[in-house]
């Protein structure tokens, strides 16, 4: 019997709160280098979200395993394309990397002004993939 080595090409994350850089967790700001700025970041029960104006972080807890956590650098210049989907009280960022890796970001709990938030942080994002 042969066996295959399952590898992850989708990650799905539901996002609730929003977060101001300076209420990030120590570790969260530990990947951020001195030549970005965060522009934002959100959380739900278990996970983080970091964006900066080069690249998103993403902190994945598993809430079972309390000390493991898996931590996924994605910089912009590598979303190869990308899609931003409104919906009554959500907004769902797509993205598919150079690697052929998927990501699903979803934020919940969302009303007008929230949406206009995760809108500024997606243009900024495809911004920097344009110009670099």
């Amino acid at each position: 019997m042969a066996y295959i080595k399952f590898k992850e090409l989708s990650k799905y994350f539901d996002f609730k709160k929003e977060i101001h850089p300076d209420d990030l967790p120590d570790y969260a700001k530990e990947y951020v280098s001195d030549k970005e700025r965060i522009l934002l970041g959100y959380k739900n029960s278990k996970d983080y979200a970091v964006f900066t104006d080069k690249k998103m972080i993403l902190f994945d807890r598993d809430p079972l395993a309390v000390h493991y956590k898996k931590i996924h650098m994605f910089p912009y210049s590598s979303i190869s394309s990308s899609a931003i989907n409104f919906k009554p009280g959500k907004v769902e960022l797509l993205f598919s990397f150079d690697s052929g890796y998927q990501l699903h970001l979803n934020f919940i709990d969302m009303h007008h002004d929230k949406k206009e938030t995760i809108k500024a942080i997606y243009k900024e994002m495809m911004n920097y993939k344009i110009e670099h």
